[in-house]
């Protein structure tokens, strides 16, 4: 069936006029469109992501009608778990904070291309410290090398300013929208007075959580970003071990970088973290600390928007 909301409602009215009807479908490249056209019409509608719904082992045929089946039972058996659909705003605000990551992503990528050919040719890099200064692009431009290269490098550094003028742009723009939806805007400000947090990971973590009033729980958001250890205990036995790494990467990877930053701005924080790094002198020591504090931070992002205030040390 192509994916068209109104003929899957007209075939479930034609079909079964009389009965009570729940949909299920995972999450995918159509979005929330289905889940927010089916509500309007007054059915439930579950989105499950797709590593969530239970597979029994061994099997290893894989088709669209075996797929369904297995959904429509696991909905009847109550064993599928649904994801929180965002609102309008917040999704278009994922919209624009998936832009600017996709713009950042390949500004980041030809960059490292400009030095793969650098490397190739055996051309130093301008400065020392390899920061992408101005001063340090201009110099590249006016390298000494062939017809060839020269021509490669102009296009690169062609590419690497257009990425760059988007990522401000697209910036620009999330800060205008956030700006005009209060609810929005209020929350990043509560994000941001945390030490270490600035815009552009309070705003994509806004994005992404939604609305704040379903949080229910302190660790949720440290779960919902991977951030919490695995556990594999019975009994009397416990046995944690690495983060599970499940949900955004990138996000997590934001917050892991805000981390750093709040250590050396709050000295509860860098009491933390030296506690445990003293605990684990081991060569990912310091990783290990960096990501406590981190999942420490998730714990301040939920108290501050479920306490609807800022952050007070």
């Amino acid at each position: 069936m192509p994916s068209n909301s109104q003929q899957l409602i007209n075939y479930a009215r034609n079909r079964y006029p009389d009965k009570k009807i729940a949909f299920a479908y995972e999450t995918g490249p159509t979005g929330f469109g289905l889940y927010v056209d089916l509500s309007n019409e007054n059915y439930f509608c579950m989105v499950t992501s797709a590593s969530s719904v239970p597979t029994e082992p061994g099997k290893r045929v894989k088709t669209n009608r075996i797929d369904s089946k297995k959904l429509a039972e696991n909905l009847r058996g109550g064993q599928l778990r649904g994801i929180h659909v965002p609102t309008e705003s917040y999704r278009e605000l994922r919209h624009l904070i998936q832009l600017r990551d996709t713009f950042a992503q390949q500004s980041k990528a030809t960059k490292s291309r400009i030095k793969s050919l650098l490397l190739l040719n055996g051309i130093p890099f301008p400065e020392d410290n390899e920061k992408w200064t101005r001063a340090a692009i201009r110099e590249i431009q006016n390298l000494e090398c062939s017809e060839a290269i020269k021509f490669h490098l102009d296009r690169l550094i062609l590419s690497l300013k257009f990425f760059h003028s988007n990522v401000l742009e697209t910036t620009r723009n999330i800060r205008a929208f956030c700006k005009h939806n209060k609810e929005i805007s209020t929350n990043i400000q509560y994000i941001t007075s945390i030490p270490g947090i600035g815009f552009i990971t309070a705003s994509q973590l806004i994005a992404q959580i939604g609305d704040w009033r379903k949080l229910y729980r302190f660790d949720q958001i440290g779960s919902f970003l991977g951030l919490v250890p695995c556990e594999r205990s019975t009994g009397d036995d416990v046995h944690r071990g690495s983060i599970t790494k499940m949900g955004h990467t990138r996000l997590r990877n934001k917050l892991i970088q805000c981390a750093w930053t709040a250590i050396r701005r709050d000295s509860q924080l860098q009491k933390f973290y030296d506690t445990i790094y003293s605990r684990n002198r081991t060569s990912y020591g310091s990783q290990k600390a960096i990501t406590a504090v981190a999942r420490k931070l998730t714990t301040r992002i939920y108290a501050v928007l479920t306490q609807q205030r800022n952050y007070e040390i």
